[in-house]
């Protein structure tokens, strides 16, 4: 497999009188590529969140000889603006704070002027995109996967997605059956903040719905198992997740 050449940048769009600041990275050589869009964690579009929407970026699939843009946009802006912190235990307490100040309608509006940037640009695919996010943004992932647009999810570690949703409201979970792609999603079996039955529940639902998906479980992985800067850091559940995500995102091509 060949990594590609890549060019980054941030982007600032404007979203309901508020600048919505996005990390862009691309391929540099010219083509036709798909659109891939990066949900961050509790963290911020941080050092994590911009390497994972690099190496999407450069990801070379042999068979098609083809890459994607990847877009990570910032979910938090309207509150913490720039946020971009690490993993201490205050950093969690602070990135769980502006968490529970999102909501969904304005988080799926945010996610839709990510695409919609996306499809501006005449070197990206307009048919279908992906979205992969993680933690907090593994919950929203969920969400983003009932947008028309978005035809392959990866969702990591969604804590809540059974229970709650952001805002209030009726739990995500409820909206499942408004999923028109493929979902994939990843949880850890060391995860104490999502139970084995709601992972179990999530599976019931996309299953009931006839979702095209598949549910990975790793054995000995906690939250952030995909994570390398994070002490939960596990590197066989990482690889093998990264592996899922590669094969699932090739169905853009």
């Amino acid at each position: 497999m060949t990594e590609q050449a890549i060019i980054t940048t941030t982007v600032n769009l404007l979203q309901d009188n508020i600048q919505v600041a996005a990390y862009l990275a691309e391929p540099k050589e010219s083509g036709f590529y798909p659109g891939i869009v990066v949900l961050q964690e509790i963290f911020g579009v941080n050092v994590h969140i911009r390497d994972v929407t690099e190496r999407i970026a450069k990801l070379g699939y042999v068979a098609m000889s083809t890459t994607g843009y990847a877009y990570a946009p910032a979910l938090f802006q309207r509150t913490a603006p720039g946020l971009d912190i690490g993993y201490t235990p205050e950093d969690i307490e602070t990135g769980r704070g502006y968490a529970m100040q999102t909501q969904a309608s304005e988080l799926l509006s945010d996610i839709q002027l990510a695409i919609d940037y996306l499809k501006s640009l005449p070197q990206v695919k307009k048919d279908g995109f992906g979205c992969i996010g993680f933690c907090f943004g593994g919950h929203v992932a969920y969400l983003a996967a009932t947008l028309p647009d978005i035809k392959a999810t990866a969702s990591f570690y969604g804590a809540g997605i059974a229970i709650r949703t952001p805002g209030g409201g009726a739990p995500t979970i409820t909206r499942t059956k408004e999923i028109p792609g493929t979902l994939y999603a990843f949880f850890g079996r060391e995860d104490t903040s999502i139970p084995p039955e709601q992972v179990d529940e999530i599976e019931a639902e996309l299953e009931k719905y006839k979702i095209p998906h598949r549910l990975f479980r790793y054995d000995g992985a906690d939250h952030g198992f995909f994570c390398d800067l994070r002490a939960s850091y596990n590197p066989k559940a990482a690889a093998d997740a990264w592996e899922q995500v590669k094969q699932l995102f090739s169905q853009l091509n």
